[in-house]
Formats: C-alpha cells, structure tokens, sequence
C-alpha cells in the first residue's frame, strides 16, 4: 500500500471530489464545491516527492520533473480511480487528484432531466455535453455511454486525456484510447477512428481547432459523436465552435454545424438547500429545423427562445432548470438567483438584501 492511500479512503469517506496534495499546506478535500482542510500535517517538496514517487513510474517521474507538469490517471485497487495533475509551484512539487467511481453511476441516479435520456436516442451528428471545470461533465457522458453500452449493440471509441471512467464491455464493444499512452493526440485519434468501424465516438475534449474540425467531419460520416467544451450555456458553445475558425471559413462551419449538431447539454453543480449534496442545473438544446436555419443564418440570439419554449421536445433554457430545482426544494432561492440569467424572476423568492 503507499503512503498516499489512506488520503484516497479519506476522499471516498467524505464524499470529496478532489484531493489537493500542495506543498506548504496540509492536505485539502473539494467538499461539496467547498475547499476543506484536512487535519493532517502541513506538506513540504520533500514529503510530496516521496508519496508521488511511490504512485509514479520512473519514467513519468522523469517527465515531471523536465516539463514541471505531468496529466495522468492512477487505479488504487479497493478504493478508486483518480485523474492526476501534478506541477511545481513556488514551494515544490504538488499534485490534484479528482475522484472517479470504479462503478460508473445509472444515469437515472443522477438527477437527469428527461430531455438528457431522449438524447440518447440519437443516432449519429455531433453532442456536445459543457459546463465550468468541475461541474460533473466526464460523470455525465460515462453514464450516457453505459446506458448505450448496456442497451444497443454498437462499436464505441473513446479518446480522453488522460483515461477515466473505464467501461466494461455489454451489449456493445468499447474501444478506449489515452493520450499520450495509446495515441499521440486527440486529433491524431480522431483522423483514423473513422476507419476503425465506429458507431459512436467520445471525444474527452474539443480542445483544439484541428479536433473541432475532424469531430464536424466525423459526424458528417454519419457516427454519432460525443464531445465536451468548457462553455456556460448552449448558444456560447454554438459560437464558441464557430468563432475557433478563421472568419473566412465561418460561413462553412455554420453550414456544417446546422446540419451536424444533435444537442448540446449545458449542466451547472450547485449546492443542495439542505447543505448535504450538489444537484445539476442543466439547459438543454436539441436539433430542429428551426434551429438549424438560425445557425446557418447565423441568429443566435434567436435560439434561446426556441429552447424556452420547446419543453415538448425536452429542451429548457437555466433559468427554466433552476426554477424546477427551487421548486422542487433542491436549491435555495439565492442559489439559483446567482446563477440565473434573469435575476428577477428569482429576487422575489430570495429571503433578505441580495446584492448585484
């Protein structure tokens, strides 16, 4: 067992997501979205060297140590898997460690509006699942892949960086590469998958232009594939996508992307009114011919309204979302009023001063 074990059973314990080994402060766990220190001794350059040195092999120790940075993934048997990033700061050598479940959770578990199992019936163009570093994304599309996975018969490629959720084989075949260990990179992944029979294809990252490209070539193929953004809400990742190619090629991908964007999932992580969880706020977008006109013409402003009123179809804009959670008594008012677009709608329900 290394050193470092018993902080991992302390993460599964208390529910953390994360784990912040820095150097010059005692261990601290992502509580509830909250940053809490934990009880043990202040750590130090040399104290971290020798708890990572016994996770790391020589070779990514070596790495670290000559690029100051190193992303990876680490199975601890009996306890869990855990994304990696470890870096030097001012005090030494430090690491963060976030949290992923041996057992990939049910995706009726998680809170999912009904518009998120519709989109599972998708068959092939581009989904796109955003939100904020920490908002639950990689947790979202492995529960959507399980449930594939458990109910067609279908041929999955992921391509992440580094490997987390890992998928056992059910009715479908899942193929998982890693970047850096069995692919050079995303794009490199991504310009042969095509070749290798796929039905679906995860992309863990849109994080560059080239990859943009090939996942829009990709699901103009006829494959369906999955990828995730760091963007806020549906319309920003419709922009987003459109303004990462040069102006002169803009008109091309408005073109490209009416015709392949499926839905785009845009979920928010907030505290739960009782001080005990999270919950997701999610906007959901899903394709129509309405939809796809205003992109092509590139109206973007219009899109919201489409959403706004397309429950029928399993769309919602936020707003519409965190209104249901404080209804529902998941949220506090004053939650949702500081994530809401439309403050208003909110101030109302909000107990003392809230100031803008």
């Amino acid at each position: 067992m290394a050193r470092i074990d018993p902080l991992f059973k302390e993460m599964g314990a208390t529910g953390a997501s994360d784990l912040h080994m820095v150097a010059g402060r005692p261990p601290m766990l992502r509580l509830r979205g909250d940053l809490v220190a934990t009880k043990h001794k202040s750590l130090s350059h040399e104290i971290n060297e020798k708890l990572f040195g016994e996770i790391l092999t020589r070779q990514q120790m070596d790495q670290l140590r000559t690029t100051y940075e190193l992303d990876c993934s680490l199975n601890v048997p009996g306890i869990a898997r855990f994304r990696c990033n470890f870096f030097y700061q001012q005090r030494g050598i430090s690491g963060v460690f976030r949290f992923i479940p041996n057992e990939i959770i049910p995706l009726d578990k998680l809170g999912m509006p009904a518009g998120v199992q519709k989109i599972l019936d998708i068959e092939r163009g581009l989904i796109v699942v955003v939100g904020p570093t920490g908002c639950g994304k990689s947790t979202t599309l492995a529960s959507m892949i399980d449930r594939i996975n458990r109910t067609k018969e279908r041929h999955i490629i992921t391509i992440e960086d580094p490997l987390e959720f890992i998928h056992e084989n059910h009715m479908s075949l899942v193929t998982q590469r890693e970047v850096g260990s069995s692919a050079t990179s995303f794009a490199d992944a991504l310009r042969v998958a095509s070749r290798e029979d796929p039905d679906i294809i995860l992309v863990g990252e849109l994080r560059d232009l080239e990859t943009v490209q090939l996942a829009l070539q990709c699901a103009e193929l006829g494959i369906l594939v999955y990828g995730t953004l760091h963007t806020n809400s549906a319309i920003q990742t419709i922009d987003r996508i459109i303004n990462s190619f040069p102006s002169s090629q803009q008109n091309q991908i408005r073109a490209m992307l009416s015709e392949s964007l499926r839905a785009v999932v845009a979920q928010e992580l907030l505290k739960t009114a009782d001080g005990k969880g999270r919950c997701a706020a999610v906007e959901i977008l899903t394709s129509s011919g309405a939809v796809s006109n205003l992109i092509r013409e590139g109206k973007l402003s219009q899109v919201e309204s489409i959403m706004q009123t397309g429950t029928g179809e399993g769309m919602q804009v936020l707003d519409q979302a965190l209104m249901k959670l404080v209804d529902e008594g998941r949220i506090s008012p004053e939650t949702a009023y500081w994530k809401a677009k439309d403050k208003a709608i909110f101030a109302s329900k909000c107990s003392g001063e809230l100031m803008e």
